[in-house]
């Protein structure tokens, strides 16, 4: 099973990135199980993907510290691994788990430590598990989401968006995140930009895999709110996203 996290801050492309890249397992790697989660709080990749959820990790949580929220003869671990496993969409080809941003005050040590065994149960169903994640990294720094394979961070062709993406790998590496292989990724380059960003690229310490153009199909099809799964073979974004992601030992 390999665990890839993918990060970076708001609106360099990185939920499209996580979809691009369930697109290429699906296409690649047929039949084999993949959940995809998204762990960002402005959660938005079931919105790439073109599914609709119903529950997401964060409401479960805060459901649970309601008044008289666990029925009568069940215990409240029972009721909260209920509740997170009815929190899962499935679909023929991949399910997805939504975190969701917690909107309440209090403690979750109890329903997070709980997430964290069902997570690391969940994901033992999996040959392939994709976390699009926040900037902060929140659910890898607290241990929620463990044994990273890869992380991938993702920077637009900006100078400011590649610090943002060298400060995601420090954050990883000063809460000592278990995470064998880092890499970075430029997108929505339209011309010469990478030669020009070339130092601060160096600067990050991270693998530098390549760059995705920017791709009008991608802008169309959000307006549309159709897939990007559905994108086609021809497609700029999908065609740098391939020759990507087949450098990598998948």
């Amino acid at each position: 099973m390999k665990q890839i996290a993918i990060a970076g801050k708001g609106g360099v492309g990185k939920t499209t990135f996580t979809a691009l890249m369930l697109r290429y397992l699906l296409k690649n790697k047929q039949g084999k199980p993949i959940l995809a989660v998204d762990a960002d709080p402005n959660a938005n990749l079931n919105e790439a993907l073109g599914l609709e959820v119903e529950n997401t990790i964060s409401q479960i949580l805060e459901d649970t510290k309601k008044p008289n929220a666990v029925p009568t003869g069940m215990s409240k671990e029972m009721f909260i691994e209920f509740k997170l496993s009815a929190a899962l969409a499935e679909t023929n080809n991949y399910d997805l788990l939504v975190m969701g941003n917690p909107q309440g005050s209090g403690c979750y040590c109890y329903p997070n430590d709980l997430l964290r065994k069902h997570l690391e149960k969940l994901r033992t169903n999996y040959d392939y598990v994709l976390v699009d994640n926040e900037a902060g990294l929140e659910h890898l720094s607290r241990r929620i989401i463990s044994a990273v394979d890869m992380l991938i961070v993702v920077s637009d062709a900006a100078a400011r968006s590649i610090r943002s993406a060298a400060r995601v790998r420090e954050i990883a590496e000063a809460v000592k995140l278990d995470i064998k292989e880092k890499y970075l990724i430029v997108t929505k380059v339209t011309g010469n930009e990478l030669e020009l960003l070339q130092p601060e690229i160096e600067k990050t310490g991270l693998d530098f895999l390549g760059t995705i153009p920017l791709d009008p199909m991608i802008a169309e099809y959000d307006v549309r709110g159709q897939a990007l799964l559905e994108l086609p073979d021809d497609a700029p974004s999908v065609q740098a996203a391939n020759a990507i992601l087949q450098k990598l030992a998948l």
